[in-house]
């Protein structure tokens, strides 16, 4: 039902669960981010964590005196989780990015249209336009999601990401269909296009684990889909 980079808004009673129970310094800013009515993310499950909870977490803007972003962990129960969403689409970003990259993503953008994928935004680059804060830096990266149907159509996405990553400073990951996650960069330098590639082991994000996962176990989990019978 959730997945990690998810949005989720929680009720009242969610919110006094999550200001109950974190750091003294960080309750101001997050007693204002529940004002303003803007969503927590999942992140992946506590190792004690009960089916009936979900682990959320806040990235506050940087501090301007160091630029240091603080991260508050939180915990809530499901039943208080208000609306649920899928990560925020790139497109939905294009408005808030800064002008030296909005070219360079609009481009990409359209070719991944044109290719059958949703590119969807988390990190600096959703933040910023979800809250209108000031999250991203020369120095920020832009943190993408790609979801690929089959084999072929991953091939075509990594490719797609590399030839724009030229000009871009392109991050995230690749979204199995169960759900574990890839960074593409890993993805792209395992998947050289040899047989012998099929045996590597890349790391593998899940809701309740981390792994370093084969490759072809992965690629498996795409044609499984593709061809559930």
């Amino acid at each position: 039902m959730f997945a990690r980079h998810d949005l989720v808004w929680l009720s009242a009673r969610g919110w006094e669960q999550v200001l109950a129970a974190v750091p003294h310094a960080q309750v101001g800013a997050l007693d204002a981010w529940s004002r303003a009515g803007w969503p927590a993310v999942v992140r992946r499950d506590e190792v004690t964590q009960t089916a009936d909870r979900l682990a959320v977490g806040f990235a506050l803007p940087p501090r301007p005196a160091d630029g240091l972003k603080v991260r508050v962990a939180g915990s809530v129960a499901i039943a208080d989780v208000e609306r649920h969403a899928a990560p925020l689409p790139l497109l939905a970003a294009m408005d808030t990015v800064p002008e030296r990259w909005r070219a360079g993503l609009a481009a990409l953008e359209q070719e991944a249209t044109a290719h059958g994928f949703v590119l969807g935004a988390y990190g600096s680059v959703a933040l910023q336009a979800i809250t209108g804060q000031a999250y991203l830096k020369e120095s920020s990266d832009i943190d993408l999601l790609l979801r690929p149907l089959n084999e072929a159509h991953l091939r075509d996405g990594l490719a797609l990401l590399a030839r724009h990553a030229v000009l871009l400073p392109l991050d995230g990951e690749i979204v199995f269909p169960d759900g574990r996650a890839v960074a593409w960069k890993e993805l792209h330098a395992a998947m050289d296009g040899t047989s012998s590639a099929l045996g590597t082991r890349v790391l593998a994000k899940a809701m309740d684990r981390i792994a370093l996962v084969r490759l072809d176990e992965l690629l498996a989990s795409l044609e499984e889909a593709a061809c559930p019978n």
